[in-house]
């Protein structure tokens, strides 16, 4: 059974983070270690998910000097985990207890490399407020203009990711660039339409954030995967169109 390195990266999340923590410890799977990368200037926190560490020693945490982003903790995550595959979790999502067993097989089974599920979307009080339906991801531009890839539902062997194909430095649309440099190095990502994810949608998530969203999804194409400034429009504008259709 190899070793799954799950990655959640913490800011102020300490209303939810128990559930996503007892969500990946409930797993099937058991060959896991959970590094949680606390990314906050502030310690008051610090204390409380020291705690949570000492409830299993398959639990680590790294500690930011400063607020580096979500992307930047991830790459940090990653740099510091020992796992053949590495699993994305947001410290405000959870897992179905068999997600883990259930998605190393599928990725076994059929010799893949990278995968993502189909998830539930919730509110603050877990009520399931949409879904989305994985499917397969073998060309650039079948992803170029809808991010429909939930962070928390991917898995991924770790030799697929390096200094040039890892998540951004940008505050939202960080994970959207590796999902794009994936598929840009010819890597194929293939979706288990099964639901084995609860994403939460909280009123004070940047990613509900408009304007960020809007900044965020130029650089994107602008900055990350080197498009002109008309061709970066014109996606951003296709991206948000998709987004609006799906709410």
């Amino acid at each position: 059974m190899d070793l799954v390195s799950v990655i959640i990266p913490y800011f102020k999340k300490k209303k939810y983070i128990i559930n996503s923590v007892k969500s990946v410890l409930n797993q099937t799977y058991e060959n896991l270690e959970i590094i949680i990368i606390y990314d906050d200037e502030n310690q008051n926190d610090l204390e409380f998910i020291q705690k949570i560490k000492k409830k299993d020693k398959r639990i680590f945490i790294v500690q930011n000097l400063k607020n580096m982003g979500a992307g930047e903790s991830r790459n940090i995550g990653i740099n510091s985990s020992k796992g053949k595959y590495i699993a994305f979790l947001d410290a405000d999502d959870t897992w179905q207890n068999d997600k883990l067993n259930k998605q190393i097989n599928f990725m076994k089974t059929n010799n893949y490399e990278i995968t993502h599920t189909s998830y539930c979307i919730v509110d603050e009080s877990q009520k399931i407020i949409g879904k989305r339906i994985a499917r397969n991801f073998f060309r650039l531009n079948e992803l170029l203009k809808s991010c429909d890839i939930g962070t928390s539902t991917v898995i991924i062997k770790k030799n697929l990711i390096n200094d040039n194909v890892k998540f951004a430095s940008l505050k939202t649309k960080e994970d959207y660039v590796l999902w794009l440099k994936l598929l840009e190095k010819n890597a194929k990502i293939y979706g288990l339409d099964e639901i084995l994810t609860f994403w939460t949608k909280s009123k004070t998530s940047l990613s509900s954030s408009t304007l960020q969203k809007l900044i965020d999804g130029f650089r994107v194409y602008y900055e990350y995967m080197n498009f002109n400034y008309f061709k970066s429009i014109y996606y951003l504008l296709c991206l948000s169109i998709n987004f609006l259709l799906k709410k």
